[in-house]
């Protein structure tokens, strides 16, 4: 399949690009996605010519329309730049009798009602979306209408027209930014779902609305002050190592995942408090509302750490370096008044296992070597509390 993306620089465009040459290069190879190939690519974009626009016309089994003005320096130039570049695009695909079915990036803008009454932008966009309607109706080829809200994601240009951009760039990068009215609500399509919507018109996976507009989803509605508050949670979580609600699907995953994209380079990393005594160290690596916690336990050689045990937490162990002995008792007395036996797991690096802690039973781990450091993963169900430890020293 040969495709044609407009405005293949944009924010859009550049993601649904990278999209398809992972289709097209082997790299995502998803079954449903096989049938597209062989698949090329034709970018069009700011620098492209004329030529390129026609070549590209003759050939393309399908558009995508992401070419557009946002940011004119006159009003005027949005129905230029937006109706004028569809206008021209469509000429050419008439004139070379191509019915490929050509998608078309409208927006949210175009129905002109509420605070959208009156607006260029808008104006511009509903134009586009006429011409596209009599178009189809005098070619007979398919036109697939987006009417998309505010999108965000990874790529997006702040200080442009995305505010979500330019909070994200901002807090993550120690900048100022400003709310004037916390209380507006977006509606919010990330543009992860706004490309898997796209890619599925590829191989016939179309979700229309009654009003017949193509529907990507989901979309969220959040104010401008719940997205700065998650940003600003977002920014202080290095220091307080907790991890933002990762929900599959939800809001604050995708905003999460943009927020990241706008780090600095230099700013990638952060160190961790280690603590550390005689017997080697213990970090916290990050922390969860109710998923628990990850730390990295060393052991010098012939160390034995734990002899505790706790009454509700539990904890996997993981020897990713070194090897160790890790010793597990049931607390109390059995029957005849006698110890619990032992239950003894030898680990090591060389062969990754989890030994659970089973509440209950009191532990210990044992570094074996007499001359390299251990080093364990450990995953507790409860982040450390000291108000409430649950954590009592019996010997093994």
């Amino acid at each position: 399949m040969k495709v044609l993306i407009t405005g293949a620089k944009g924010f859009v465009g550049k993601n649904l690009v990278a999209a398809l040459e992972c289709i097209r290069d082997g790299k995502d190879r998803r079954e449903k996605y096989q049938a597209l190939l062989p698949l090329e690519i034709f970018e069009y974009g700011i620098d492209s010519t004329p030529e390129d626009l026609d070549t590209f016309c003759a050939e393309a089994d399908f558009v995508f329309n992401l070419a557009g003005v946002n940011r004119p320096k006159e009003a005027s130039e949005f129905m230029e730049g937006n109706f004028g570049f569809a206008s021209t695009l469509l000429d050419t695909l008439e004139k070379h009798g191509n019915k490929a079915p050509v998608m078309l990036s409208s927006s949210a803008q175009a129905s002109l009602e509420g605070r959208y009454a009156g607006s260029e932008y808008g104006k511009s966009k509903l134009a586009g979306e006429e011409l596209f309607k009599e178009y189809s109706k005098r070619t007979g080829a398919d036109v697939l209408i987006y009417r998309l809200p505010n999108l965000y994601g990874k790529w997006c240009r702040p200080n442009y027209n995305s505010a979500v951009a330019t909070f994200c760039n901002n807090i993550a990068n120690d900048l100022p930014i400003t709310v004037n009215d916390s209380s507006i609500e977006l509606e919010l399509l990330y543009i992860d779902d706004l490309v898997d919507a796209l890619m599925g018109n590829l191989v016939g996976e179309v979700l229309r609305n009654e009003s017949g507009f193509c529907v990507a989803a989901p979309t969220d509605k959040k104010t401008l002050g719940e997205i700065v508050e998650l940003l600003h949670g977002f920014k202080s979580a290095r220091g307080s190592l907790n991890v933002p609600d990762v929900t599959e699907g939800s809001f604050s995953k995708k905003l999460y995942s943009t927020y990241l994209s706008y780090l600095d380079p230099s700013d990638f990393s952060y160190e961790l408090k280690m603590n550390v005594d005689n017997r080697g160290s213990f970090t916290e690596v990050l922390r969860t509302v109710d998923r628990g916690q990850v730390s990295i336990n060393v052991s010098k050689p012939g160390i034995t750490k734990g002899q505790h045990w706790h009454h509700t937490k539990w904890e996997k162990f993981c020897v990713v370096s070194g090897e160790g002995l890790i010793r597990l008792r049931r607390i109390g007395k059995d029957k005849q008044g006698n110890d619990y036996p032992v239950v003894e797991y030898g680990v090591s690096g060389e062969k990754l296992e989890v030994v659970e802690m089973i509440p209950g039973y009191t532990h210990s781990i044992i570094n074996l070597s007499d001359t390299q450091d251990m080093v364990t993963l450990m995953w507790c169900n409860e982040c450390f509390d000291p108000e409430k430890p649950d954590t009592f020293f019996e010997e093994v």
